[in-house]
């Protein structure tokens, strides 16, 4: 993917989630046209699904194993997924090229 897209999905992510916190916490201040507690709670769902599924990719992170998890509960396959291709494509031998 491209790195604005990237970019922009993990902002997206950052922001349905802080909208969820802020509304959960402070139910009258945080007036919405949607319910972002819930849509925030059905994301980190799927992520922790995620995480679940694919903790071989997680485990991959060349940094702390903690940050890995908490980069994956907040991104989800924005996390994970340039790790597993890194993987898939170092195990990968280099192709032939026929000129």
């Amino acid at each position: 993917m491209k790195p604005l897209i990237i970019w922009l999905s993990k902002m997206s992510c950052l922001a349905l989630l802080s909208l969820g916190a802020a509304q959960a916490l402070w139910p009258q201040t945080v007036v919405l046209p949607f319910d972002a507690t819930r849509a925030a709670l059905i994301l980190l769902a799927i992520h922790v699904a995620e995480l679940l599924f694919v903790f071989k990719h997680v485990r991959l992170y060349t940094g702390p194993l903690a940050v890995s998890v908490l980069l994956t509960l907040l991104f989800g396959l924005l996390h994970w997924k340039p790790l597993a291709d890194a993987a898939a494509g170092a195990a990968l031998p280099p192709k032939e090229s026929h000129d």
